[in-house]
This record gives structure tokens, C-alpha cells and sequence, in this order.
């Protein structure tokens, strides 16, 4: 029963999704111009999330600051949200030799390709760059009987199944991390009560509506509600304490439970070398700006600048690590 409550806990329809996705694809392909053109001319940057969650706001922080800087023009951003980012994935991959194309991805999408079986994976499309590490944060309710980190796991261990954790879709960093907090409490991993939701804005509602318990999700998600006093926050996902977050680590508590959200950018596949070159260079010009270490700063996330074979390779051994946590928390 524990596993099937892990999987089934989603909220919204697959038709929603699906429609909303069908939607968004179309509007992108409506918007397509000649292949002679340079990505610089026009850019359609998808973010395979909701509005308001950590992908959507790192689609258009890029897009503000690319606009701001021309290093693009007429530049988009587009939600086709779902199944953690599996569905702007396969969108993507369909997308053939399309040049003015560019999606954010990430670690969560790694795990969900796994856990949602999904049919294309990031072997299919075509690496761009990673740029930054984000970072998860634990959080109760204001109002939340949890004051400690130890608190939360002594009714994990007891009651996994009354104690709801909301958080992204299925397979993605929030979700694996449940799933090691229920290893750490000392339950089976798929006991826990996961509640999967499409964007950040729902994982917040669903707290503060005490639906759920407890929530994981980006820190900067949540952190004008930490700092209005409406959520608190019991650990954060790093390996070490994070310059700017004043939370402490799940490690420093003494709990064996790190993970970081790596964030990036892939391109459809069938791209020429010329366009592939041109999107890594946008992407490298939108990084030394004055606005991007600014933007590092304000959400907290770690520069981890790669591309070229480096990037390709930190895929394969990601999605190698993945796929063994995945199996490991019998996911």
C-alpha cells in the first residue's frame, strides 16, 4: 500500500496537464521562424514546470537578463508543465533541428525520467550547459507542533503514512528526498505520504492549508514565507552549510541526507554545431553579467558552471547516481 500511495498522490488530472501541454507546443510552433535564423533573433525558453515554481523563475530570470543585456531578442518563456518535466522533455525531443529552442532542466528531471518510465531521456535532446546548484529546504507550518528536525522524524518513524510531504512531481529531488527521510526515520521509503504537485506555488498552499504536514521544495520557494513567520524551516538538502541560508543541514543534525538541484539548459536534438555553439555562447554571456551574480545571490544558488563534453558526461554519471538512489529507496 505505501508504494501505491507514493505514485497515486497526485494533484490534478493528466488530461489538464496534457491539454495545457498540447497548448503550449502549439503556441511555440505557431511563433517558429526560418532555419536560417540565429537563436539571437528570436528564443523560446520552456519551462517544463507550472508557473511560479524554481524551473519557471529560471526561465525568465534568463530571460530579464539576456533582454537586458542583448544577448537575445524577442525572447518567450513557456510553461508546459508535468510528470517532472518528462513532458516538456518529450515536447522537446520532438522538436527536431529547431534552433530558436531552449528548455530548462535539471536534477529533478533526471529522477523523473526514471520514476515515470518515461520514453525519452536526456541522451535524446542536446546538452547546453549547467549553470547553477539550488538547494532544498524541509518546512512545517508556522503554527506546526515540529520545532525540530528531530521532532518531524519521531512521527515520520511512527506514522509515515499520516505524515503528508508536499512537494514536486513524481521523481524529482523532493520526491527522492522524502524518500531518504524515510530510510533515515528507519520506514520503508515507499510508506511515505508523498504529495506530488506541479509547481511551488501549490506545494506552499497545500502547507499552509495543512493538507500537508511538512513540505520540500527550492529554499527560495519559500523563503518570503519562512521570513513572513507562516512556514518553518528544520533543515536544508546541502552536503554544508549554504552562505545566505541560515538553516542548518540535514547532515549537522545527524541525519545522512544531502542533495543538491543542479539547473540547466538542453536544446532539441538535430541541432547544427553552428546553432549549438551559438545557444552555450548566450548562455556564457548571460553568466558574466553583473545581473546573473546577482541573481546568484538573491536565490542562494551555487555557481556550477559546464559545458561540452564535461556537461555531457556529469549527465551520464547523474543519471548513473539517480537511478541507483532510485532503486536503492525502491522507488
Amino acid at each position: 500500500m505505501g508504494r501505491t500511495i507514493m505514485r497515486q498522490r497526485i494533484i490534478g488530472t493528466i488530461v489538464g496537464v496534457t491539454a495545457a501541454a498540447l497548448f503550449a507546443v502549439a503556441a511555440i510552433n505557431a511563433s517558429a521562424g526560418g532555419s536560417g535564423e540565429s537563436p539571437r533573433a528570436k528564443l523560446t525558453l520552456i519551462a517544463p514546470a507550472a508557473p511560479g515554481g524554481g524551473w519557471d523563475g529560471f526561465a525568465r530570470e534568463a530571460q530579464h537578463i539576456m533582454r537586458t543585456n542583448a544577448i537575445g531578442s524577442a525572447i518567450q518563456v513557456v510553461n508546459i508543465p508535468g510528470a517532472s518535466g518528462t513532458i516538456g522533455l518529450g515536447a522537446l525531443a520532438e522538436m527536431d533541428d529547431r534552433h530558436d529552442v531552449m528548455m530548462v532542466t535539471g536534477g529533478v528531471m533526471v529522477g523523473g525520467i526514471l520514476i515515470n518510465n518515461s520514453s525519452v531521456d536526456l541522451e535524446d535532446v542536446t546538452p547546453i550547459a549547467r549553470l547553477a546548484d539550488d538547494f532544498n529546504v524541509l518546512v512545517v507550518p508556522g503554527d506546526s507542533p515540529y520545532d525540530t528536525l528531530d521532532d518531524f522524524m519521531a512521527d515520520l518513524a511512527t506514522n509515515p503514512g499520516g505524515t503528508a510531504v508536499a512537494g514536486g512531481s513524481l521523481g524529482g529531488i523532493d520526491h527522492l528526498l522524502a524518500g531518504m527521510l524515510g530510510q533515515a526515520a528507519g520506514v520503508d521509503p515507499s510508506s511515505i505520504n508523498y504529495l506530488a504537485y506541479p509547481g511551488g506555488g501549490e506545494v506552499v498552499t497545500s502547507i499552509l492549508s495543512h493538507t500537508a504536514k511538512a513540505g520540500l521544495s527550492g529554499y527560495n520557494e519559500f523563503r518570503d514565507q519562512i521570513e513572513a513567520g507562516n512556514l518553518r524551516a528544520l533543515a536544508v538538502s546541502a552536503a554544508e552549510p549554504v552562505d545566505g541560508i541560515d538553516v542548518p543541514t540535514f547532515v549537522e543534525q545527524g541525519y545522512d541526507v544531502a542533495m543538491s538541484n543542479w539547473r540547466g539548459y538542453v536544446a532539441p536534438p538535430g541541432i547544427s554545431d553552428e546553432v549549438r555553439d551559438e545557444l552555450v555562447a548566450m548562455v556564457t554571456e548571460m553568466r558574466e553579467t553583473p545581473e546573473w551574480e546577482d541573481a546568484l545571490r538573491r536565490y542562494d544558488w551555487v555557481d556550477s558552471y559546464m559545458v561540452g563534453a564535461e556537461f555531457e558526461e556529469f549527465i551520464r554519471t547523474e543519471t548513473e547516481r539517480t537511478e541507483a538512489i532510485v532503486k536503492e529507496l525502491g522507488l
